[in-house]
Formats: structure tokens, C-alpha cells, sequence
């Protein structure tokens, strides 16, 4: 008895099924008529195989009728292929399948874009008809790409020993950093849940409560503002917490995680499995950003001492105010004025005034020499050590930048990565990590008031004694796992004793009442035995993104927003019946 739909599936067939009556079912990718012979690609979640008929078969009037992506049933004898014919590209290429018998199971209207062929169509229309693109090659591998690192991820944390729990997904708002979405409730009037920014607080109980090691691939929601690299909405993390660890137990936990992964899915790019520790600061002075992409060799440079009472007004001016410094970034075989005035226009295009620049060439007399304007005004013995501290040569060059660091660094961070770019002295084919430590406890905001710069949960550095003093100079056991110029992971070490908690906090400016408010839960827990714990979680998307090359995060994920947060094919978010807000007592006030 053959099966309703399909003997076999549209990857199966190869020559040892030749002579055989089989059923295949799937969608019409595309179809070519010859004249009196029709050929078609029928394919499945699986593969694609090709279908031929010609007048003396059964069905080749029926199959006359059928359009791209029609879904058809088709029944039909396995042929061998000519030997010239063979498609050695698709597991399917030895054969093709004489159709004697076709039934139409879902016939389809004319296409708001096309499947086969991966042709670049608008974005609204991609997602309005998401279910159409994901038909395409493309995105189908993405997500299963998506789905098989999913479980790769699950079986190497049961492996070390985690368990899986989940957390509610409606629970109470929570300062973690971004905007909360509220959920109405029905049953208590005018009071509202919230859905969970990270399941930070229940991961923490759940150490409390005595379960050794946690992990859940965990759906966030976050109100944010969207970029590239995030989804407006809600995504998706490997959320991990353990108990009785320092930072290093948790770095050795995650890393044969993080690195297999890399290795199981990179296609054969180089996994680095060296990661080293760097601090906040020093990533920041060296490469421009707490997130830096270490296939780019160059490291930025404090030069300052060299530029101090020199000849160069701008930055010897600049430098006799406190806090300013002047930072190189080394250009190894950058050494021309055509490439040096290029950099300079992309700083400029950056909103800088410019950088400035030395470069070294062959003299006439044989010898080496600085040259360019800055070298000019310094004069040679100091352009020496600048050269001898930054370890380059002739043929090379210097770019700099002056003023306050948080002026300039992300621009000059960006300009590192222009240089390594354009020079080709960065990488293309390797993943490279780095943790990321010693994050600053709090900062300063524009008005001067001192708050959290990162995780408010996590323990200072020190513990109580640290905070007795300068805020600013407070660290934190909070570290970010970056790769490739992304930060994939972020965590810490939590604080677990409620004076150091209220400690912390008061310094940030919320007394003691507003802390039991918002996480008295959490507060009241650690009053009750808290184990020393910590962890971190890893964005899925952005993994997968790294992954399958794309730099776009809705390329991995299977319906997501588009940049203004609306579901063009759910059509979300839409108005409330009446009804439905009689329910919750709500009242929907007009925008202005």
C-alpha cells in the first residue's frame, strides 16, 4: 500500500531506486517546457528532485497547468539520467522521475516575489510574505543552521552537568537597563505585569534555592530602539547561573560551550581557541571598544610623553589640560601620503576634525625618514621614539588623535578598523575571542550624577571596602565574552549579601525602601543563606548571526520585526477591540 503523499522524500532518490514506482510530494520550484517535454524541480524541506513528462505520459496534460510553487503530488517511475545529464551538485542528480499520475494538493496565486533564485527583493515584502521567504535557499539553511546550534547548545550544557528549568514569562517589571513591555492584568484592575527583560532575578532564586547549575535558552523582551545587530522586540539567550564560583569557574564552563559551537557550524573558519582576559580599560585605549574584533592586529598606543612641550602647537596645547591625552594608531605598510590623506578624509567623514599622521620612507641619501606635516613640527628625535615605541618601520605610518579618550575613542576604534581593513592585515577566516573584564562599577551621567554603568546585580570588586570610597574607581566581577568585534556574552559575579546590595544601590541613589520595592524578593532571599554565584548569557541570534555570515540579525531569525517593531505578516501591534479594553478598565488616550 503506497503512502497518501510520498514514498520517499525529494533528497532520497539516487540510482539504486532506478525501475522503481515510488510518490513524491512537495512544491513546483521551477518548471521548463521543452517543447513537448516539460521538465520541473519538485522540492521539499528536504531536497529537490527533478520531474519529467512528455505527451504519452498520463499526466502531462494536468502538469501543463501547475505554476511555481503549486503544491503537487506526484507518482512516477525512477529513470537513470545520461551520463552527460548527471548534476553531481544534488544528491538526486544520477536520476529524474517520469511522472505518470499528478493531483494538485494546494494551488498557488501569482507570486508577490519569486523563490527560486535568490533574488534581492524589498524587506517589506520579504516579511510581509515571510512564509514564502523562507522557502528559499538561503534562509532555510539559516534556520536550520538556527535550530541545530539550538541543540548542539542543550546537549554540551547537559553534558557539563547543567539542568534546563524555565522561568515565568509574566512576572514583575524590573530595572534591568531597557524598557519594559507591560501586560495588563484583567483580575487587578489598573495593575500590570511585565514580561522579563532576562530572567536575571528567577536565575539568582533558583541559585538560592539550592539547584547547583542552571541553564535555559530564554526568551527576553525588551521595548528597544532597533539596530542591525538586535531585534526591537524579543530574542533569545543562553541564560547560565552557577553556584560556589569565582570569575574563572564560569569562563571555564563556557568556553568548551561557546568554541564547539564555533568549530561544529564555522564552515571550517578558524576557531581561536586562546581567549585572552583584557580589561575594560585597556580595551578601550588599545582597540576603541569594550567589543573589539581581534582579527585586526593593530593596537592603539598612549603617545602622549612624546607630544608634551613639543614643536606640534595643537596637541601640546591640549595637553596641558588634566584628563587629555594623544593615542597613535600604528599602520604597518601604510606608508604613503595617498593612503595617509585617505584615513584623514575618513576621519573627517566620522566628524572629526582629522588625524593627524607621520610616515616613514626611504631618504635620498639612502637612510630612513619621517615625513608629513607632524613630523615636520616635532623634529626628528621625537618622531624616533614615537617610531621605536610603536615597533614600525619604513614603509609605515602613524595616525593621531588628541582630546579627552571618550571624545574620540570609538572614532578612533573605528578608523583601526578601517586601516586593518584596507591594508589587509586583518583576518577574514578566523573567529577570535576575548573576554572582556574589570567593567567599571558606575559612571557619571550627563548631569553628573553617579549610576550603574553596567549589571546593578553584580558584586563590587572588594567587596564593602571598595565602596567606601572613590565610586568611580569601583570595579566589578562583570565581564562580556567578545568575538569578532560583537559582544556575544555578558555577566558577573552577582552580589549575594543584602548589605553590600543596599550598599551599592545607595550609591547609585535608590535608598533602601525603593531597592525592597523593586527586587525585594531577591532581597529577602539572600537574607536567608545565599550561596556565592554568577554567570552570563549568550545572545542566540547574534551566535548564528556570526555563524552564517550575515549582518543582519532578521536573516536568522524565523519571523521577526522589521525596523519600525511591526510583524507585517500578524499585523502587530494592532488596536484593542472596545471590548477588550471594557475588560482590562483601560482607556486608550490619543497621541497628540
Amino acid at each position: 500500500m503506497m503512502h497518501a503523499y510520498r514514498s520517499h522524500t525529494c533528497a532520497q532518490l539516487n540510482a539504486s531506486h532506478v525501475g522503481q514506482d515510488i510518490r513524491l510530494s512537495g512544491w513546483v520550484h521551477r518548471v521548463r517546457d521543452h517543447g513537448g517535454v516539460l521538465f520541473m524541480d519538485l522540492r521539499d524541506h528536504y531536497g529537490i528532485t527533478q520531474v519529467l513528462a512528455d505527451s504519452d505520459s498520463p499526466a502531462f496534460k494536468d502538469l501543463e497547468k501547475v505554476r511555481a510553487e503549486w503544491v503537487i503530488r506526484i507518482d512516477g517511475t525512477v529513470k537513470a539520467r545520461d551520463a552527460s545529464l548527471v548534476n553531481p551538485k544534488l544528491p538526486t542528480g544520477e536520476i529524474e522521475v517520469y511522472a505518470r499520475g499528478m493531483e494538485v494538493l494546494g494551488a498557488a496565486d501569482e507570486l508577490p516575489m519569486p523563490v527560486f533564485g535568490e533574488v534581492d527583493y524589498p524587506e517589506e515584502t520579504r516579511l510581509t510574505y515571510r512564509f514564502l521567504d523562507l522557502r528559499r535557499d538561503k534562509l532555510h539553511a539559516n534556520m536550520m543552521l538556527r535550530s541545530n546550534v539550538v541543540r548542539s547548545i542543550r546537549n554540551r550544557m547537559w553534558d557539563q552537568g547543567f539542568n534546563e528549568f524555565q522561568t515565568p514569562i509574566i512576572t514583575a517589571s524590573s530595572p534591568e537597563g531597557a524598557r519594559d513591555f507591560l501586560v495588563p492584568s484583567r483580575l487587578h484592575p489598573g495593575k500590570f505585569y511585565a514580561l522579563p527583560q532576562a530572567p536575571q532575578q528567577f536565575k539568582q532564586l533558583i541559585m538560592v534555592s539550592g539547584f547547583d547549575k542552571y541553564f535555559q535558552i530564554a526568551p527576553c523582551f525588551r521595548d528597544e530602539d532597533p539596530r542591525a545587530d538586535r531585534s526591537p522586540t524579543d530574542f533569545y539567550q543562553l541564560d547560565i547561573e552557577m553556584s560556589f564560583v569565582k570569575q574563572e569557574d564560569v569562563f571555564a564552563a563556557v568556553q568548551p560551550v561557546i568554541q564547539g559551537i564555533f568549530e561544529e557550524f564555522g564552515r571550517g573558519k578558524k576557531v581561536d581557541t586562546d581567549w585572552p582576559l583584557i580589561a575594560y580599560n585597556d580595551a578601550l585605549k588599545w582597540y576603541g571598544s569594550d567589543k573589539p574584533d581581534l582579527r585586526n592586529p593593530i593596537k592603539m598606543q598612549d603617545v602622549s610623553e612624546h607630544f608634551r612641550g613639543s614643536g606640534f602647537a595643537i596637541f601640546a596645547k591640549l595637553l596641558e589640560s588634566e584628563g587629555n591625552e594623544v593615542r597613535a594608531i600604528p599602520a604597518p605598510t601604510g606608508g604613503s601620503r595617498k593612503f595617509c590623506d585617505r584615513m584623514n578624509a575618513f576621519a573627517q567623514s566620522q566628524g572629526l576634525p582629522g588625524m593627524g599622521y607621520i610616515f616613514w620612507r626611504k631618504a635620498e641619501d639612502g637612510s630612513m625618514e619621517a615625513a608629513g606635516p607632524l613630523a615636520k613640527n616635532i623634529g626628528p628625535e621625537r618622531t624616533e621614539a614615537i617610531r621605536v615605541q610603536l615597533g614600525l618601520n619604513e614603509g609605515d605610518a602613524a595616525f593621531f588623535l588628541g582630546g579627552k579618550p571618550e571624545t574620540f575613542q570609538a572614532v578612533a576604534g573605528r578608523a583601526r578598523n578601517e586601516i586593518g581593513n584596507e591594508l589587509g592585515l586583518s583576518e577574514t577566516d578566523t573567529f577570535r575571542f576575548a573576554w572582556i573584564v574589570d567593567f567599571p562599577m558606575f559612571e557619571k551621567d550627563d548631569e553628573g550624577k553617579i549610576d550603574f554603568s553596567h549589571n546593578p546585580f553584580s558584586m563590587p570588586q572588594g567587596g564593602m571596602e571598595a565602596l567606601q570610597g572613590d565610586p568611580l574607581q569601583v570595579y566589578a566581577y562583570q565581564y562580556d565574552l567578545a568575538c569578532n568585534g560583537y559582544e556575544l556574552i555578558s555577566g558577573g559575579i552577582r552580589n549575594h549579601k543584602p548589605e553590600i546590595m543596599y550598599k551599592a544601590f545607595e550609591i547609585a541613589g535608590y535608598p533602601n525602601d525603593e531597592v525592597n520595592k523593586r527586587f525585594g524578593g531577591m532581597v529577602k532571599a539572600f537574607k536567608y543563606g545565599a550561596p556565592p554565584h554568577g554567570g552570563c548569557a549568550a545572545g542566540i541570534d547574534r551566535i548564528v548571526m556570526l555563524l552564517a555570515d550575515e549582518a543582519n540579525i532578521r536573516e536568522v531569525i524565523m519571523f521577526p520585526m522589521n525596523q519600525r517593531a511591526e510583524d507585517l505578516l500578524m499585523n502587530a501591534p494592532s488596536d484593542p477591540t472596545n471590548e477588550q479594553l471594557r475588560e482590562l478598565h483601560l482607556r486608550v488616550i490619543p497621541k497628540e
